[in-house]
């Protein structure tokens, strides 16, 4: 993963892929990915997160059936596959240690896309030997990006909205939350909130807001009412609001690295915050 200011150029660039060009992926691409996938890896809260890249197979087809406009991929070359064991912040492990292998993908010139649902009884979990007390909650597509984007695919993109993102000053805060973060006040953490802002997120809801307190950054999920029960209840979908949150900390703590800004996330004692707002975990700098 480029530690230095290339991150920026890769999160701004990026978009969701749903149409791929029909090849396998490269072998430098795909030497790189397996690379990263087969090695041990843990998110920011602690929890083990097991990665496996697969070949595309006709039966993914059907594992993918269900899931609304998250089926509609077209001829990927290969699948990350992600498993996670229970704890406090599991998911948010996961979707941290999964976006690090998207963004991994995206480097290496590759597009993908999140496919949040399911799949813990799947052929994915079969694919990854997901074990008792594992689950699957998410896989990326990946593969060479095709040259136009399919009709489907530009209106998945229109419907969702994917390019708008929220202003800043519905994302970041200070003062526990009560006042929007006034222009200029984030100093160097004004980068790694504006990387948090590009992030991708399940159905572009932007759950993430942020209170910045000097050099510390608070993470709280904003929930969109009935996201996941409506999910949950039609799809069988895990928390994917939680994976965002995971998303977003990748994100920003990758950001903050580039601009030479060395810290942390961590779980303290919840700071006070609007009602509503769920603290997830708070970023300090190492003195």
């Amino acid at each position: 993963m480029p530690e230095n200011h290339h991150i920026e150029e890769i999160i701004r660039n990026r978009s969701s892929v749903r149409t791929y060009e029909k090849r396998p992926l490269d072998e430098r691409a795909r030497l790189s990915l397996e690379e990263f996938c087969g090695e041990p890896q843990t998110g920011p809260f602690g929890a083990s997160v097991r990665l496996k890249l697969a070949a595309a197979r006709e039966e993914d087809a059907a594992a993918l059936k269900g899931l609304g406009t998250y089926g509609f991929i077209k001829n990927p070359a290969g699948f990350i596959i992600g498993a996670v064991g229970d704890g406090e912040r599991n998911l948010e492990d996961f979707g941290y240690v999964m976006e690090e292998a998207l963004l991994r993908a995206a480097a290496l010139g590759l597009g993908s896309c999140w496919l949040g649902g399911s799949f813990t009884k799947s052929a994915f979990s079969a694919r990854i030997g997901a074990g008792l007390g594992e689950t699957v909650p998410a896989v990326i597509s990946v593969g060479h990006p095709a040259e136009k984007r399919g009709a489907v695919d530009r209106a998945i993109r229109w419907s969702a909205g994917s390019k708008n993102r929220r202003p800043p000053e519905e994302l970041f805060f200070t003062d526990h939350g009560r006042a929007p973060l006034p222009p200029g006040f984030a100093g160097g953490l004004a980068v790694a909130l504006e990387m948090v802002r590009l992030a991708p997120s399940a159905s572009n809801r932007q759950p993430w807001r942020l209170v910045v307190d000097g050099e510390e950054a608070h993470l709280f999920l904003e929930r969109t009412k009935g996201y996941h029960e409506r999910n949950k209840r039609l799809l069988n979908m895990a928390d994917l609001q939680r994976v965002d949150m995971g998303i977003a900390a990748c994100h920003f703590e990758k950001a903050a690295r580039t601009r030479g800004l060395h810290g942390g996330w961590r779980v303290d004692v919840a700071p006070p915050a609007p009602e509503g707002w769920e603290y997830i975990a708070s970023w300090k700098k190492k003195r």
